[in-house]
């Protein structure tokens, strides 16, 4: 109710009236001859008030008493109280998006987490552990910790193509967290806009990303954070003086270019190669390290600022006991020509046909060696198999060459992509068998057409 002033006011009431556009409580009144000085501050903007207003003024102003504020419905305060909780808990809470999703970290997930990536202010970061290890989830508590702490909204997944409904399955049941996926035919649905500002939460696959129309608008846009699984697919190779860099190597540069935050998860960050591995470090810090021997100093004194690798043998739980059984590693040796003369004399042939058909036809320089690996991956891949599959192998290449001969055009010769042998081995242990059969059916009709000049000169 209210109650018109007629006696002092005192400290704690709240007033209202037309000096103020909202009520006021009061911290001070005093009174001074025919005037009274107020002190106090409104109860909604919060904004500061200290006035001196003379005492018939008051006839204007009434006391508000016995009025409840609680007027919202709970939902809504509930709401804005969870939004206030959950901005400050992490202050209080050093591992809230492990309490606040449907996950039992392991040790090891957990060390990883908060005790390696999150203790960066800037995450630029590769976690290689074997493989079991549950990158995935270490991945999703990186993503929910830095959203719950408002430090990334826009998040974009890049993964190899048949784990992608994986990843978004594990994201949505664990975590809470829903991403939209991108493809060709949503990419080419959308007319004279940029896809990637659509969604703030998106994933695609890596190597519809490093084509070059998608490529070119993913460059265009800025994100919070970047997470790329089997992020070793993209990779960099020197020979010599040149550095020849793949499709998905260049992607992995647009990446690191356009986000803050970068994480990489792979299980096989080392390909024997001191030169490709540090190329594929440059992708998180641009010359971090400056040499080869740098990069081997600090993986011996295990102080890499970038990376943790631990190994299934190095993997435990709460209570100490080894989360994986032990493995033996024993090489067994045969000699192929003592059990099988027949298949060591085709492998061989095999071989020899190779290196002699395709140095007929093959530059000079180091693309022909890596050519003539290209095809010995195909037709090898058909020996292994089986030796009918390489026997219809090379019935076709004979009858695409005769073709060829007969022909004023090679249709095949239109092809003049380059492919990366890297790539070509990532690519095909994707792929379901009967996508990798015709993807391989392919690269045979395009090794034959690099190879049709050679045939002719030994015909």
């Amino acid at each position: 109710m209210e109650k018109h002033i007629s006696k002092e006011l005192k400290a704690g009431d709240i007033i209202s009236g037309p000096n103020w556009s909202e009520s006021v409580i009061l911290d001070l009144v005093e009174e001074i001859g025919e005037f009274i000085h107020i002190v106090g501050a409104t109860t909604k903007t919060r904004e500061h008030i200290d006035q001196i207003i003379p005492l018939d003024d008051l006839e204007n102003v009434s006391i508000l008493k016995d009025m409840s504020y609680f007027k919202e419905e709970a939902w809504k305060v509930f709401l804005a109280l969870e939004a206030i909780r959950y901005r400050y808990a992490s202050l209080y809470d050093p591992l809230l998006a492990m309490n606040v999703s449907k996950v039992d970290p392991l040790p090891h997930q957990i060390e990883a987490v908060y005790g390696y990536v999150l203790k960066n202010p800037r995450i630029r970061f590769l976690i290689a552990d074997d493989p079991g290890a549950g990158k995935t989830i270490m991945a999703g508590l990186i993503i929910k910790e830095l959203k719950l702490r408002n430090l990334a909204r826009r998040i974009l997944i890049v993964t190899p193509g048949h784990l992608k409904d994986q990843w978004r399955r594990e994201l949505k049941e664990r975590f809470d967290e829903t991403f939209e996926s991108i493809d060709r035919n949503r990419f080419d649905s959308i007319y004279r806009a940029n896809i990637w500002e659509k969604e703030n939460q998106v994933i695609t696959s890596i190597d519809f990303a490093k084509k070059d129309d998608v490529l070119h608008t993913l460059a265009a846009v800025k994100f919070d954070l970047i997470v790329v699984d089997e992020a070793h697919k993209m990779s960099a190779y020197k020979y010599g003086d040149k550095t020849t860099k793949s499709d998905r190597y260049k992607l992995g540069e647009v990446l690191s270019d356009i986000t803050h935050h970068l994480l990489f998860l792979t299980a096989t960050p080392h390909k024997g190669d001191q030169d490709n591995f540090r190329l594929f470090l440059d992708l998180l810090e641009k010359g971090f390290f400056a040499n080869n021997e740098m990069v081997k100093e600090s993986i011996t004194n295990k102080d890499n600022p970038l990376f943790i690798r631990r190994i299934k043998e190095d993997l435990r739980d709460f209570e100490g006991k080894p989360l994986f059984l032990p493995r033996y590693v024993k090489t067994i040796y045969f000699n192929l020509g003592e059990s099988s003369p027949n298949e060591k004399e085709l492998y061989n042939e095999l071989s020899k046909y190779v290196e002699n058909q395709y140095n007929l036809a093959l530059p000079g320089d180091y693309t022909k060696n890596r050519n003539i690996a290209f095809v010995l991956v195909i037709l090898q891949r058909r020996l292994a198999s089986s030796t009918y599959a390489l026997l219809k192998s090379l019935e076709r290449r004979k009858k695409r060459l005769e073709d060829s001969l007969n022909s004023s055009q090679d249709q095949s010769n239109k092809r003049s992509e380059t492919y990366d042998l890297e790539e070509i081995e990532d690519t095909v242990e994707d792929m379901p068998e009967n996508e990798r059969w015709q993807q391989e059916y392919e690269w045979e009709a395009f090794s034959t057409a690099r190879s049709e000049r050679g045939f002719k000169k030994r015909n």
